[in-house]
Order: C-alpha cells, then structure tokens, then sequence
C-alpha cells in the first residue's frame, strides 16, 4: 500500500509531538517493506519554517528571560528562588538546538526509504488551481497536488493520505477526487496507523 503523508508528519517526528509514536511506526512499517511511504519534496523543506520561527522565539523569550532575572537578582531576597532559572533559561536554546539536529536525522532516513514526489513546473500550475478551487492555503495547495499528481502517475492499487489536520482537506470534492484514485483520506496519524495495521493483517491472511 502506498502511504502518503504531508508536512505535518514530519514535524510530528522531529518536534516529538503527540502522535509522533505513530508516525515512527509507520516509519516502520515503510523500512521493512510492509508499506510504501511516498512524501511531497516540499514538505522535507516546509518544517523549517516552523523550526525558525520557533527557534527565533525562543532565542527573543531567553534574551527577555536573561534580562528580567538578572534584574531580580539584583535583590537579594529573590537570589533563594531564582536557583534554577538559569537552567531554564539555557534549555530554551538547547532544546531549538536538539530540534534541528532531529530535522536533520529524519530529513536524511526519510529520504532513504521514501518515495519523495518531485516539485515541478507541472505540480506548480497545478497547485495554483486547486488553491482557487478549495480555497487552500498555498502551502497545502503544493502538497496535495503534489499528492494528486503521484496517485494519477503510479497506480498500484489501494492508497491512503494521512494527514493530521484534515480540516483543511475535508471537502467532499476532494474525499471524492481521492477515491476516484482509490485512495483514502485519513484525519489522524494514530488513525492511519490502526488503518495500515488492518491492511497488512488481512493482506498476510488473504
């Protein structure tokens, strides 16, 4: 079964975020065979966006931090309860810091073991279409035509598209559009997870 996923996935693993136990599975399940992972170029480059604009943030909320206890500490009957807060202070950075080293480790297996699809001119045209069509945001306009385009070029039988907010793909021309290449759209990586179990549990037993 071909899996695709978008941006949301990959940032679920590098962020260690709620489903991120899922999503490592599928990771998997990908690396011994038992499933096909297909991702758009564009989301193995759209989560360092998200990973700057956190990071500035954090490096602004430590500068900001820094200058308030060292005013406090300036008195002393807070010195006792300020221990610590230094800490605090420096996790914000090194936290940034473990973040962009797990980007990297994941951009590096995932581009071993999936099948990334291609950002073209083609994809591009495309995208712009389905922005004015469903009304998407530019960035999910790339990544389901990008989606669209490999489902149309490499059938191979039953499909799904996992996503985590699904809210954004949650149209019934496009639930209909994606059946139309049997393939289906599914809201949770959890939920795709139990999806692909299912799959491979009846394809060993068929």
């Amino acid at each position: 079964m071909n899996v695709s996923v978008e941006t949301n996935f990959v940032l679920e693993l590098a962020l260690v975020q709620e489903q991120q136990a899922s999503c490592e599975e599928i990771l998997d399940l990908s690396e011994t065979g038992s499933v096909a992972l297909v991702i758009p170029a564009y989301s193995l480059v759209e989560p360092y966006d998200t990973l700057v604009r956190r990071h500035r943030q954090r490096k602004e909320l430590k500068a900001d931090l820094d200058a308030e206890i060292d005013q406090l500490t300036r008195s002393a009957s807070y010195t006792d309860r300020l221990r610590g807060f230094h800490d605090l202070s420096a996790l914000l950075v090194d936290s940034a810091d473990e973040e962009a080293k797990r980007m990297e480790e994941l951009r590096e297996r995932q581009m071993r073991i999936c099948q990334v699809i291609p950002l073209d001119v083609a994809c591009l045209e495309t995208a712009t279409r389905y922005q004015n069509q469903h009304k998407f945001s530019p960035q999910d306009a790339v990544v389901y035509a990008s989606v669209v385009s490999h489902l149309s070029e490499s059938p191979s039988g039953r499909s799904c598209f996992l996503n985590r907010n699904a809210s954004e793909f949650d149209d019934p021309d496009i639930v209909e559009e994606l059946r139309s290449h049997d393939c289906d759209l599914i809201a949770r990586f959890d939920d795709g997870l139990e999806h692909l179990r299912h799959h491979i549990k009846n394809d060993g037993t068929s």
